[in-house]
């Protein structure tokens, strides 16, 4: 199979840069090693920034996301048993919208049948070869089949645990990382949300986050060990927990269910330079990882797949490769500023094991700080909505 840009990974980044390059003409194939009902049974955030929004409405994928999706101008900090709320939309001129991840895949596979898109899923064992040439290539083994793709470039948007970072050598890749000692504990239910704004609230007990996917499914989470278990945790013991951690007019309406799904995440900030190797190109969670804490995960991949599609057209149609042989640092400029911001939002809001007496006062005093200055928050609200791309 020949085609011009080879993509691993069939998530939502790599499903977005695919359907913006055809497009625009541009010939890709997409390989991933899960089904398609792996991938769409994946729970995650559902935090957009505006420029992702705009970047599905230029794919012809935001039909439905605007539709269903909802606006939020702002969210809630709560502390000392007070909910603090954040204007972002006073604050920095813009708001977020929230709509599910598993969807957003939908509407991005949904996109890729009508265009006859080539999405190619249980592709196992998946290498890219002679990276550092003109002519790349991929191989993969369907069922007992050896398959090759042969290309111009190749996008590693496959993951963390992905082959694509592992095919850059080790002499030149750098990877900086940073492991939380605590874990999220998530629980989605068919329940009517607590607030209709997110509320994020720092407790002695732990960290805990109100969120939602619509108006009759919410998703919570509360700060646990990382030596704790999903089987640690019985849905009645979940919300009694979630309850002490919320100020009480919070708890008081908080309406409980059958969770439908409970996973525990660890936390980790990480980063992978650079994010070219000769015709390879990373993306998303194969090149940088972020806490979930100021949902910036999926909105970096969303800005290196801004900053690739738009270096991939000037390629095609200009024969004009700065902007392919400048990705990696553009990319990793605001790869960068997003980890300084989930980091600052972490140790912000969660109580860290046997942290020292000064340390707790420090984070205190700048929680206080935070919510007494316009200006500080203007900078949150900033981040959180989305710096520009």
């Amino acid at each position: 199979m020949e085609t011009k840009v080879c993509i691993i990974g069939g998530g939502p980044s790599g499903l977005l840069l695919s359907q913006l390059l055809h497009l625009k003409g541009i010939d890709n194939v997409v390989l991933e090693k899960h089904s398609r009902d792996h991938v769409l049974a994946r729970i995650r955030a559902g935090v957009l920034e505006h420029g992702f929004a705009r970047l599905m409405r230029e794919a012809e994928c935001g039909e439905r996301m605007d539709r269903e999706g909802e606006i939020h101008e702002g969210f809630f900090i709560a502390d000392a048993g007070r909910l603090n709320r954040i204007d972002l939309q006073g604050l920095s001129g813009n708001s977020v919208l929230v709509y599910g991840q598993t969807e957003l895949t939908r509407d991005l596979y949904e996109a890729r049948d009508r265009m006859r898109g080539v999405v190619i899923h249980n592709a196992q064992d998946v290498q890219p070869h002679d990276l550092d040439t003109e002519r790349p290539y991929v191989t993969y083994r369907d069922r007992d089949e050896a398959m090759r793709v042969d290309c111009e470039f190749v996008i590693g948007a496959d993951g963390f645990h992905g082959v694509s970072r592992k095919s850059i050598p080790k002499s030149v890749l750098r990877e900086a990382e940073k492991v939380y000692p605590f874990g999220w504990l998530g629980v989605l239910s068919h329940t009517r949300p607590v607030s209709p704004e997110l509320v994020y609230a720092r407790h002695p007990r732990g960290f805990a986050l109100c969120s939602l996917r619509s108006q009759t499914l919410s998703r919570y989470y509360i700060q646990v060990p990382l030596t704790d278990s999903v089987e640690d945790w019985s849905d009645d013991a979940f919300w009694s927990e979630l309850k002490r951690r919320l100020p009480e007019e919070v708890a008081a309406r908080l309406v409980t269910g059958p969770s439908i799904e409970k996973s525990i995440a660890p936390l980790r900030s990480f980063v992978a330079e650079p994010m070219r190797h000769g015709r390879l190109f990373l993306a998303g969670d194969a090149a940088h990882i972020v806490p979930p804490t100021g949902a910036r995960g999926l909105n970096s991949a969303a800005s290196d797949i801004h900053y690739l599609y738009h270096a991939m057209l000037a390629h095609y149609e200009r024969g004009d490769s700065s902007g392919l042989d400048g990705y990696s640092a553009k990319a990793l400029a605001r790869v960068w500023k997003a980890q300084r911001f989930s980091w600052w939002m972490t140790t912000l809001l969660h109580t860290f094991p046997d942290s020292p007496a000064y340390d707790q006062r420090l984070q205190q005093t700048e929680l206080e700080y935070l919510l007494s200055s316009e200006k500080a928050m203007g900078s949150l609200a900033e981040n959180y909505v989305g710096l520009p791309f």
